[in-house]
């Protein structure tokens, strides 16, 4: 039902906010959105030209607390005293996900997890659209989900990447199926370093979900097998892995076939993704798939067909011998062990920014045997060196994404692999992961 809201008061003027207050104004609410930094070009362009009011610089607190709802932007942390003050009034705060599930009754398939999440659902929106279904994607990657209810209404599924930042102020958000990947250490700067409180968040997904709802986990991931076991579940529950096990749905089996439902699918080596992380992403994806009624012939197709994530392992060719991956995507050191995993080449790593609370422990075996050189490219590059110094023949920093290209393929020998896997977010030198991996193409074009 949709909510008898009239003002509404949008936190932050990135995608997220800006969706909220399309969907907002198609709704006929009155409008008021601030941001405490600068309102980036392209978003005040589209908000003057839907005739929105906004404010950068800073907030009417006046405004916001007599505001019906708040719509909080991910990216703003709920230590803030104006946060705590709009919780204090009484009046609701929201995440962008939760107000805009109030003006759907699409099924949503919501997916979320440390690592893979972006590729299951890029994947998974694939298959349904390749199985005829109306689907559209969006969420943490691409168009908020707010935006694609104010511009696409008419989807009869929406698969949602959803971070942990957006799983705060969830309500009443009930996902028809709920996807978790696995988990690693990730922005446990923003959990007071707990990793539990880490996991809670991305849990809080199915606190609403129901017999009707479907949750499809990863059997092999501890802390989803942790938490499973101490939280009441109420949908039904699908569980892959490489590995059958008890409560698998989907797994390979000796002869590596993809299985799923007890039905084989496919070989494991005609799929497009590769390496096993990809095949558990594929089976989550065709799970998910499946359950929508696509039939297994256009799943089979689908897996195959697909196209490579943008800057998640996305190889940009060779020059004089020397291959160049953009991985930007990989922000925490879970990713990264994969990309330098999947790399069979000598590397020239280039890796950094904000360290989210990172320990690199897990990666030394990997370092040391395939990394020649490290390029550091961030604004504090610290822990990096102290971590890695007399671990490879090589390392050096800089904070310029022209000079670390530069510098990597300087270092690089005929057979060789650049890899750009930062293994830390972005926001000290770029915008978000995809300005950092546009700049890299850029400057690799330009050798």
């Amino acid at each position: 039902m949709i909510p008898n809201w009239k003002h509404i008061a949008i936190l932050g003027a990135g995608e997220s906010g800006v969706g909220a207050a399309l969907l907002a104004q198609k709704h006929q609410m009155q409008v008021y959105l601030s941001d405490a930094g600068v309102v980036n070009d392209r978003y005040a362009r589209e908000l003057n030209d839907a005739v929105i009011e906004f404010q950068s610089g800073g907030h009417d607190e006046a405004r916001i607390l007599s505001a019906d709802v708040v719509v909080k932007s991910p990216g703003i942390p709920n230590h803030l005293p104006l946060i705590k003050k709009i919780e204090a009034s009484g009046v609701s705060l929201v995440s962008e996900i939760e107000f805009a599930s109030r003006f759907t009754d699409a099924h949503v398939v919501a997916i979320t997890g440390s690592n893979g999440k972006t590729t299951t659902t890029a994947l998974t929106g694939h298959l349904l659209k390749q199985g005829g279904i109306n689907v559209q994607v969006g969420g943490n990657i691409g168009k908020s989900f707010a935006r694609l209810l104010a511009q696409e209404p008419l989807a009869e599924v929406y698969v949602l990447e959803i971070s942990s930042f957006q799983c705060d102020h969830l309500i009443a958000f009930k996902p028809r199926i709920a996807i978790i990947t696995n988990f690693s250490p990730d922005h446990l700067d923003r959990y007071n370093n707990r990793m539990e409180a880490y996991v809670a968040a991305k849990f809080s997904l199915l606190k609403n979900m129901d017999e009707n709802d479907i949750f499809i986990y990863n059997t092999e991931d501890e802390w989803t097998q942790r938490m499973r076991q101490s939280l009441k579940i109420n949908c039904r529950s699908y569980g892959f892995g490489v590995y059958p096990a008890e409560q698998s749905h989907a797994w390979i089996d000796e002869h590596q076939n993809l299985i799923i439902n007890n039905e084989t699918i496919m070989k494991t080596q005609d799929l497009a993704l590769k390496g096993q992380h990809n095949a558990r992403n594929s089976m989550a994806s065709s799970m998910a798939a499946q359950l929508l009624q696509v039939r297994k012939e256009s799943i089979r197709e689908s897996l195959t067909n697909f196209d490579a994530i943008e800057h998640r392992l996305e190889s940009l060719g060779s020059i004089r011998g020397v291959t160049f991956i953009n991985d930007s995507k990989a922000t925490n050191v879970n990713a990264t062990w994969y990309a330098l995993e999947s790399v069979s080449k000598p590397v020239i790593w280039i890796a950094g920014g904000v360290d989210k609370g990172n320990d690199y422990t897990e990666l030394m075996d990997l370092v040391e045997h395939k990394v020649k050189a490290i390029v550091c490219l961030g604004e504090n590059n610290q822990k990096l060196l102290d971590e890695f110094t007399g671990h490879v023949k090589v390392i050096t920093e800089t904070r310029s994404m022209e000079k670390a290209v530069k510098m990597a393929f300087s270092l690089a020998d005929k057979n060789d692999t650049v890899l750009l896997s930062p293994c830390c977010a972005s926001f000290d030198l770029f915008d978000n992961y995809e300005d950092r991996g546009e700049q890299f193409k850029y400057w690799v074009r330009q050798l």
